[in-house]
């Protein structure tokens, strides 16, 4: 192991012995100081060096990053890859059409040559990591405003990267921890051939939909399946026919045995962000203009979206991505507000601040960290109506195509018509493979509708900061009825014909670019989103300084509990235990830690979009087919609970027992406690995941794809 600074140590290491060992997603090159010894008392049966080795296989080299927002494992000699159902959903609706969808039909390879390449999709394995935070912290001082200490370490950081890339065979990120008091860099391998492999009907991998998102009991067969493929060398490659599968360094054993309250439980994946350091400002913003905005802008897309996707098989196909998406947030927020409302987050955090604030000022202290918390409360409350502005503005260009367009098609043909000739024919065949793209993910009539409804809606709610000076006057002059002026804009538009564009590119002028009505609407939202006035400016100088010193402020003051870095995308590890709710009437499991296919049918409602399921699993029930899948309770387990501490982005997180092996696929978390990404409740935090053996059971059993399972190591 590379030398740690000591800080880290002596601060990580103070863990009160009360502190609960479920709690906390750790960096796994400190598994063996920090937390190996709690792990062996719940059940670990690994040494760390099994679990995290640079010089030998380990854990770590079964554990993928999956296109760049979940996590995937493998799970065979042969580069066979477990993630979720809604991970692979863009790849798989890509493949789909409305005479072979396999969203709704389901798909299973019966040979390699049936595996099925989308056009992108890659998975990143996780190499080594190290500490530079003294390197890049030498660098900066206290005189620096936060512009020239950001330049300064982003140099250090490139030097970095280019030091330990290797002459490009590997992708290094360095990250910072503990709001930019540590610095760490990641060294990653990707792969892009990744192909489908099976995926289950949507009426199981969806089992539930928005009805059951975020909620327990669940009975979900949220998984789907890819392979890695590489060349003959096991090196990554281009798509090509002749790339074989990838032999892993590691792969993971499957257990059949099922789990019991109490079993140890370990997650390994790529938590996205969490936010337990921030201050109460920021929960207070976040819980009373941010998010509010967010869910009715979100809501108000997936409305638009739904209209058109209820129309017919081939629409749905079009926007099912998109849709999911959304209401995945949609919810998320609307939870984090209830919860962190519920249990008066901003105010116990406010109570910390105040204390951290009487140490802050006293005579030792005050120098440095004196205005940190004035600074902090000043930025937020200076900043509270841009951010419900913002989050107004941000789900229109996330749920509508055209949005953004100013920034993606429109620069690209703005940077076409300013090029010479010979680099504008350079430049076609990169802007045409972008329309189709583009146009494969519309649909013109469904796209106006969602334009002037979230115009409509960010004018008239975006009442406490300026909205964008030309969507200001287009709603004075229509009464804020944006629907005939948008339909006159998509009619006229370059960027919404591909015939157009095409001519465009036969005929560049850069008057009719810069006068189209929709790249101007964009730019101009664009703009107004990205300025700041001088006041915000300068207090968003304040707030970084203010909110690195305050972290930093409460791990010396031991004023902080916290002892774990925030997610932020890279790999970390989270311990704890199955564990059940307590008792609930909706759930027939004798203990609220499992679901069952009896309770799934229970729920069926027959032509329901998210209560239908295949009639034929139902027979299987009845006549309790579940081969050797059930449990020694003569059941067949769908999904259950454990007390693991994950957050977004550890969708597809393989879940073990203490030997490594798997025993199932995390997917969600129960809104309860919605609030864990910003503080961690050890009563009601949950990870629901699907049972390994409900996963086998599809794909032998229901889908008949015994030779799937047969490439696994499967441990009875």
């Amino acid at each position: 192991m590379k030398k740690i600074i000591l800080s880290l140590l002596v601060g990580m290491m103070l863990v009160p012995m009360s502190a609960k060992a479920d709690e906390g997603m750790w960096f796994l090159m400190f598994i063996e100081r920090l937390n190996h010894r709690d792990m062996q008392k719940m059940g670990l049966q690994l040494t760390s060096e099994e679990i995290y080795s640079v010089n030998h296989h380990s854990l770590k080299d079964a554990i993928v990053q999956f296109n760049g927002g979940c996590t995937a494992e493998l799970i065979s000699k042969d580069g066979l890859v477990l993630t979720n159902h809604h991970c692979g959903y863009d790849a798989v609706a890509e493949l789909s059409t409305a005479d072979k969808n396999y969203l709704k039909d389901g798909y299973w390879a019966e040979s390699r040559k049936e595996e099925k390449k989308p056009s992108s999709l890659y998975v990143r394995f996780f190499v080594r990591m190290d500490d530079v935070s003294k390197r890049i912290l030498s660098k900066v001082n206290d005189k620096m405003t936060e512009l020239e200490r950001e330049k300064a370490v982003n140099q250090e950081i490139a030097v970095i990267e280019k030091e330990n890339n290797e002459g490009g065979k590997y992708t290094v990120s360095v990250r910072p921890f503990f709001q930019g008091n540590e610095y760490y860099y990641f060294v990653y391998q990707d792969y892009k051939d990744v192909r489908l492999v099976g995926v289950p009907p949507e009426s199981l991998g969806k089992f539930g939909g928005d009805t059951d998102n975020w909620e327990w009991p669940r009975h979900t067969a949220d998984f789907s399946m890819f392979r890695i493929y590489a060349d003959k060398e096991g090196n990554p490659a281009e798509y090509a026919e002749n790339n074989v599968p990838l032999n892993p360094k590691h792969y993971l054993p499957v257990n059949l045995k099922g789990v019991k309250e109490g079993d140890f439980a370990m997650i390994l994946g790529y938590p996205g962000r969490t936010n337990r350091w921030m201050p109460a400002g920021g929960i207070e913003q976040n819980v009373k203009f941010s998010y509010p905005a967010w869910v009715e802008g979100a809501k108000t897309g997936m409305d638009k979206m739904k209209k058109y996707m209820d129309q017919s098989a081939a629409l749905r196909l079009v926007y099912a991505s998109k849709y999911a998406g959304t209401a995945n947030y949609w919810k998320n927020r609307q939870g984090m507000i209830d919860a962190l409302t519920k249990f008066g987050t901003a105010a116990s955090k406010a109570v910390q601040e105040a204390k951290f604030d009487q140490w802050a000022n006293k005579s030792a202290n005050k120098a440095k960290y004196g205005a940190v918390i004035a600074n902090i409360n000043l930025y937020y409350s200076i900043t509270n109506e841009k951010a419900r502005h913002d989050n107004y503005l941000q789900q229109l260009f996330r749920t509508t195509a055209f949005g953004t367009s100013g920034r993606t098609i429109g620069k690209q043909l703005d940077n076409y018509v300013k090029a010479d000739p010979a680099k504008r024919k350079e430049m076609v065949p990169a802007i045409t493979e972008m329309v189709d793209e583009m146009y494969k993910e519309l649909y013109l009539p469904a796209e106006k509708e969602l334009m002037a409804a979230q115009l409509n809606l960010y004018a008239m709610k975006s009442k406490g900061y300026a909205i964008a000076p030309m969507v200001e006057k287009i709603a004075l002059e229509n009464n804020y009825d944006f629907t005939k002026y948008v339909n006159a804009t998509f009619d006229t538009s370059i960027l919404t014909s591909k015939e157009r564009i095409e001519k465009f590119l036969s005929e560049p002028n850069q008057m009719t670019l810069d006068n189209d009505p929709l790249y101007m609407i964009s730019n101009d939202m664009i703009s107004h989103f990205n300025s700041k006035s001088p006041e915000i400016t300068k207090a968003q100088n304040n707030y970084g300084m203010a909110f690195r010193l305050l972290v930093e402020g409460l791990r010396e003051s031991k004023i902080g509990t916290i002892k774990y870095p925030d997610a932020n995308s890279t790999l970390r590890l989270s311990y704890g235990k199955v564990r059940a709710l307590p008792a609930d009437k909706r759930n027939d499991a004798k203990t609220n830690n499992y679901t069952t296919m009896d309770g799934m049918v229970k729920k069926y409602k027959k032509g329901d979009e998210e209560f239908d399921m295949p009639v034929r699993v139902i027979e299987m029930n009845k006549n309790k087919d579940y081969g050797r899948f059930a449990d020694k309770d003569g059941s067949m387990h769908v999904n259950f609970l454990t007390d693991n501490d994950i957050t977004g982005g550890n969708s597809g997180s393989p879940v073990l027992n203490g030997k490594g092996e798997l025993i199932g696929l995390a997917f969600d978390g129960n809104i309860e406690a919605m609030a864990g990404d910003v503080i961690f409740d050890p009563k009601l935090q949950r990870t629901i995941n699907v049972d390994i053996r409900y996963v086998l059971w599809v794909i032998e059993k229901f889908s008949g794809a015994k030779h799937i399972v047969d490439e696994m190591t499967l441990v009875k």
